[in-house]
Order: structure tokens, then sequence, then C-alpha cells
């Protein structure tokens, strides 16, 4: 039994690129909101720009990016600098997919918080992103 949030974080889940496979990400979204998350879903096909302004739009808390199509090193870093552009460098940035190790610590680099690869347990990720956002909570506040 998943374990609900003290507080309703807020969190969007996005498709960026042209990938069409979006089964994943729904079953994130699905194991956040069980877990107490208000999750916001955006769809396929969304542009950085476009899952910028839902963060926006949605005051977002953290951010899931689903990428299967191996254009993670291109879009992800645009996603993250416009967020530190539109003064939203506090969202968390969480990525899942098909992530070559290799690309993990460069993504680490670029901003992103945690990268979730196939086989993650939806606990863990319900788990790690309560407590991130807990402590950046807790930190905003000192």
């Amino acid at each position: 039994m998943l374990r609900p949030v003290d507080r309703p974080y807020r969190v969007i889940v996005a498709k960026p690129g042209l990938d069409g496979h979006d089964r994943g990400a729904k079953v994130i979204a699905r194991a956040l909101r069980d877990a107490g998350f208000e999750v916001i879903y955006t769809g396929l096909h969304q542009t950085p720009e476009q899952i910028v302004q839902a963060v926006v739009q949605e005051d977002a808390d953290a951010l899931g990016l689903s990428l299967l199509s191996g254009a993670h090193m291109t879009l992800v870093p645009r996603i993250v600098e416009s967020l530190r552009e539109n003064d939203l460098g506090d969202v968390l940035v969480m990525v899942g997919g098909i992530i070559p190790e290799d690309d993990i610590p460069i993504l680490a680099d670029a901003g992103v918080a945690k990268v979730f690869t196939p086989g993650t347990p939806l606990q863990e990720v319900s788990s790690w992103l309560e407590v991130a956002l807990d402590e950046r909570e807790r930190a905003q506040q000192a």
C-alpha cells in the first residue's frame, strides 16, 4: 500500500518530442496520483516550450519527463534551461525511460534530479519524489 504524501505536491508528467509511446507515462501518472500527488499529464508530442508553459500554468512542484525515443540528450537540457530562464529552477525534474547509463551523469549535470530506468518499482518513484520535494520545501523555508 502506498502512503499518501503529507502535502499534495503538484506534478506535471510530459512526453516531449515525437515519441508516441505513452503507456509508461500514464502508469507513472496513475501511481503518483494514487500516492497522493496532484498529477497533470500533458499528453503526447509536447515541445519543450509547451511543457514549460504547463509547469508555469499549473504552478508545478515537479516535472516528470518520459522519453523512449533517444532524444533525451537534446530535449531534456532544453527543458531544464527553459525552466531556469523562466525562474523555475526550483522545479524538481525527473526523467524516465530508455536512458543509457553513460547519459545519466550528463543529465544530472544539466539539472535533472533523478533518472528512472525501466523496471523501477512504482513505489520507489513516488517515495523518492515525496522525500525530495519535502527536503526542497524545508530548505526553502529555512
